[in-house]
């Protein structure tokens, strides 16, 4: 056989080595497409946002026990250990939730939207026609475990307003695409919470919706007017007696300190004795584990006040120090989302994530009395298994978003 002809043939045999390498790799890549319908197979989660919220949880999971000891062995017949037990399990099947969702691809919700939508009437529905728990219905019970129906209306709201915001984003300027369905969506819901009553349900569930019509890109002059309608509408509620159980809790508000009767000296008990804790904790605290209030002077301390015993254990320092690392998870959070390939994943991200900013603040504001006292849990701290568990699985999402997002670019 000449050198001609050997030539010939080694150079057919490469040819058809290279075509079956070819056929080999696009198999591959097709399979790999077929995968990512439901799983996320991008890159690897983002590390530090992780880290941050596992330090969050850890450092509020501490606090919470640290809060809730005294309370626990007095209601508990001396069990100390009652809320660290029930919220380490929280916590545990928060992380659980997290991580695996952080491997379900995002983009799944898209379609989705509208069931969990659905999920949430009907939750908000259905607690209406359970037993009250503390004179509200508010928690659809499962076992010794309840969910409080507003947790999974934050979630549903935003997701579907992400979803929207990513079909009509050139149209969320007009009345019928971006004024209209959230009107619809804003009122159907806030009627329904005004039943159980959750009037801070309402308050947040409302600008949640105004942080996700801004960021879908509506006309800001449409902003201005939803406030305006809330104002002319609160008064309404007000002169026709609708908001006899939220008038309770704005009494003594701003007088915690100022107090002249008997009657505003009890209707004021929780916030002065919030105010007492932050401010007897000084630069750096009583020191861990020694705050006076949580000693049945501050009532439900584990719970929506659990912020002023971190103050008055960890000082000024500590709580700044906490309030910049959830300073950091949104600044996180936000960048991430940025990030991600499609509208959906910008959106859906920055609006889970501005969620948890936005309960800090109104926590805080509620805590000294800038607010009035409308029970607003602090994310990762508060006691309770649905926040926690919601809030983790929120947070998953993100960490899914984080898998496709350009991280290479930090």
């Amino acid at each position: 056989m000449s050198t001609e002809t050997l030539r010939r043939v080694s150079d057919e045999k490469r040819r058809r080595t290279s075509r079956g390498s070819s056929g080999r790799t696009n198999n591959r890549k097709a399979k790999s497409s077929t995968g990512r319908k439901f799983f996320n197979r991008g890159m690897g989660l983002d590390l530090p946002f992780l880290i941050i919220v596992l330090i969050l949880m850890v450092v509020g999971l501490i606090m919470m026990f640290s809060a809730s000891y005294p309370v626990a062995y007095y209601n508990q017949n001396g069990d100390s250990f009652y809320f660290l037990k029930r919220q380490l399990i929280f916590v545990i099947l928060g992380i659980a939730c997290m991580l695996v969702i952080s491997f379900i691809d995002y983009h799944s919700l898209h379609r989705l939207s509208y069931m969990f939508l659905g999920i949430s009437y009907f939750s908000l529905i259905l607690v209406l026609f359970l037993p009250a728990v503390n004179n509200v219905h508010r928690w659809v019970g499962v076992g010794s475990f309840g969910i409080q129906a507003s947790e999974i209306s934050k979630f549903a709201i935003i997701l579907f307003m992400a979803h929207w915001g990513s079909l009509y984003y050139d149209k969320m300027g007009t009345i019928k695409y971006g004024v209209l369905p959230a009107v619809l969506l804003f009122g159907t819901t806030a009627g329904l919470l005004v039943l159980e009553p959750h009037f801070s349900g309402i308050v947040i569930i409302f600008l949640l919706t105004l942080i996700m019509l801004f960021i879908s890109g509506i006309n800001v002059k449409w902003l201005g007017m939803a406030g305006i309608v809330a104002v002319i509408a609160f008064f309404i509620a007000w002169a026709t007696g609708m908001l006899s159980y939220a008038m309770q809790r704005m009494d003594g508000w701003g007088q915690a300190l100022e107090y002249t009767t008997k009657e505003m000296w009890n209707t004021t008990w929780q916030t002065r004795n919030s105010l007492y804790a932050i401010g007897s904790g000084g630069l750096f605290g009583l020191g861990l584990g020694n705050s006076r209030q949580k000693y049945l002077f501050l009532p439900e301390p584990q719970n929506d006040f659990i912020f002023a015993i971190v103050c008055e254990e960890l000082g000024l320092i500590g709580a700044i120090t906490i309030l910049l690392i959830f300073a950091l998870l949104v600044w996180r959070g936000i960048t991430l989302s940025l990030r991600a390939p499609d509208r959906f994943g910008k959106l859906l991200g920055i609006g889970l994530t501005s969620q948890i900013g936005l309960q800090v603040i109104l926590n805080i504001l509620v805590i000294t009395d800038w607010l009035p006292n409308t029970g607003i849990s602090l994310p990762f701290f508060s006691y309770g298994g649905s926040s926690m568990i919601v809030l983790s699985a929120q947070m998953g999402v993100v960490l899914s978003i984080s898998r496709q997002a350009n991280i290479e670019k930090a």
